[in-house]
């Protein structure tokens, strides 16, 4: 098992970014490059072997990605699963467009491109052959949107997100990472089973985006809660969790997460305002809680961002 490396741009000057930036991506996967808009994006990157599994967890401010094609000496597919944000996924004449919570399936021995707005993925490269020894079928799934939302999907995409909890405890354990590798197999078959979207897909697309307008268009609300979104889209409570749940998180995080993002934004915006002032409008009715929240989710206090960073990731 390989050591949990960190990434990140913000100590790297910003007209060096680009370069940065493709130097580990070409290392966590040969062949990748990326195009970065300019000297103000920002990203951070984890990238952790596990047995045969090569994987990355990346959050960056939007850019595009492509790979030139692997050898066909060991035959190889990568896994992209949206956990925020959303892509567009193109390879050969197939395209498909990611939504939280979903997940696509592509070789790596082909070029593909991805077109990425502000976001955070998890990338998994493996062996093909464990996959469709138990999911024969697997051919055709390639480059299909698989729909996070079915239990399957569920399942997986939790399985991922509590393995990478364990990236700096885990231990080097053969075992242990011969039965990680056997139960992503299982799992990721399992969901690619039942990821086809039902007929209802559209209207829960809309569903979803009337929720997440509502939520961005009242974050300075403090009462801004599940129930509130519920009443206010005339949804059930659990509804309201359900469409959360597939995004691969809770109503509470979600707005914790776009508050602080929010907050990080208005910090350099708005210099002359207070860090209080800005906590307030958005929501905390406790500056000290808000300074940990936002420590916490950017890695520095609000007044570093503020002197020392353009943006958030």
């Amino acid at each position: 098992m390989g050591a949990l490396l960190k990434f990140h741009t913000a100590d790297v000057a910003p007209h060096d970014r680009a370069r940065y930036w493709n130097e580990i991506a070409d290392r966590a996967f040969t062949g990748t490059f990326v195009n970065v808009p300019g000297e103000d994006f920002a990203g951070k990157m984890l990238s952790w072997r596990v047995g045969e599994l090569d994987m990355i967890r990346t959050d960056s401010s939007h850019s595009a990605v492509g790979r030139n094609p692997l050898p066909q000496n060991d035959e190889r597919l990568i896994l992209h699963l949206q956990c925020r944000g959303n892509s567009q996924h193109m390879q050969g004449r197939s395209e498909c467009t990611l939504q939280p919570g979903d997940f696509v399936l592509a070789s790596p021995h082909q070029p593909y491109a991805i077109r990425l707005t502000g976001h955070e993925l998890l990338v998994v490269e493996f062996p093909r052959a464990p996959l469709a020894e138990r999911f024969p079928g697997i051919d055709d799934a390639l480059m299909q949107r698989m729909c996070g939302a079915t239990p399957g999907g569920r399942v997986f995409h939790d399985f991922l997100l509590s393995l990478w909890q364990q990236g700096e405890r885990a231990s080097e354990d053969p075992e242990w990472e011969i039965g990680v590798n056997a139960v992503f197999y299982d799992l990721a078959a399992m969901a690619v089973r039942g990821a086809q979207r039902p007929s209802t897909d559209a209207g829960e697309a809309d569903m979803r985006r009337r929720v997440l307008a509502m939520v961005a268009a009242n974050l300075e609300d403090p009462a801004l809660r599940t129930t509130s979104i519920a009443d206010a889209c005339s949804i059930s409570v659990r509804t309201v969790q359900n469409i959360f749940a597939a995004m691969g998180t809770t109503p509470t995080a979600y707005i914790l997460d776009q508050r602080l993002r929010r907050a990080a934004d208005r910090l350099v915006a708005r210099p002359d305002s207070s860090i209080t002032e800005i906590a307030f409008e958005l929501g905390f009715n406790d500056s000290a809680y808000f300074t940990r929240c936002f420590r916490q989710q950017f890695g520095a206090a609000p007044r570093d961002w503020r002197m020392g960073r353009k943006s958030p990731a």
